[in-house]
């Protein structure tokens, strides 16, 4: 498998086992949003409605377009749903974003960026969300999209999320692997490299690298960190990353050989 396919698989959350995710459950100030945000808050400034026939629901943040009377009214009864159903706004918004990275999981992109937006309209400091909906932008090849989105989550969370930041990486070492611009595979070292810091035994986070190494040509340095990651978690060893390593070169501990 080439270097450019392992690249293209889903930055999901449960692409490590050996990792819990990080969520955390104190409130955070809104800090100030990328380009992506920027964008939908500045429509929203214009009363900048969605043009007939595009139902916002299946865009992320909804698109960031303002939205009717009608669609406020439904958004109003809602809430007043969720209200009864559930302890706080807080908690349902975590039911709607868990619902919604299971349709993910399943593939129902639609279903799962809908699930991603009620969560929204409910907690709009939810992690999950702009996760999530980075992670839609992904897989649809929107890059810049679902950096802005997923860094924003990041931001939301102190930048504590070490899982959250290897998704990121992954997003980022893709984008450089279409565009070369030496600033996103800056970018997906500096993530890695502080995602190992703040957690030295999350194995994804070392096989990651090892792939970011790899693709730029660190082979050494590939090697290096691919065992880290198989001493500390050798089931969720990738074995198309060990592949795309022999390709280059033999493993200079000798553990591994060519089939």
């Amino acid at each position: 498998m080439s270097i450019e396919l392992l690249a293209q698989q889903p930055v999901f959350r449960s692409q490590s086992t050996s990792f819990g995710t990080f969520s955390s459950s104190t409130s955070h100030s809104i800090t100030k949003p990328n380009s992506f945000i920027q964008e939908t808050e500045k429509k929203n400034t214009k009363k900048h409605y969605a043009p007939a026939g595009i139902n916002i629901h299946l865009m992320p943040l909804f698109g960031g377009y303002d939205k009717t009377d009608s669609q406020k009214a439904v958004d109003t009864e809602f809430l007043k749903v969720c209200d009864v159903n559930f302890k706080n706004r807080k908690e349902a918004s975590e039911f709607f974003s868990s619902r919604a990275w299971e349709y993910l999981s399943e593939g129902q992109q639609d279903t799962a960026t809908y699930r991603f937006n009620l969560a929204y309209l409910l907690d709009d400091e939810n992690i999950d969300v702009y996760w999530g909906l980075g992670v839609i932008n992904y897989q649809n090849e929107k890059y810049e999209e679902a950096v802005d989105l997923m860094e924003h989550g990041l931001q939301l969370d102190d930048e504590e999320n070490v899982t959250l930041m290897v998704d990121l990486s992954t997003v980022y070492l893709k984008w450089y692997m279409i565009d070369k611009k030496a600033l996103y595979i800056d970018k997906t070292f500096e993530l890695l490299t502080g995602a190992i810091r703040k957690s030295p035994e999350f194995a994804n986070a070392y096989m990651q690298l090892a792939l970011a190494r790899l693709t730029n040509n660190q082979i050494d340095e590939a090697w290096e960190n691919f065992h880290k990651a198989y001493e500390l978690d050798p089931q969720n060893a990738s074995p198309e990353i060990l592949q795309a390593l022999l390709e280059k070169t033999n493993d200079p501990k000798g553990i591994f050989k060519k089939n």
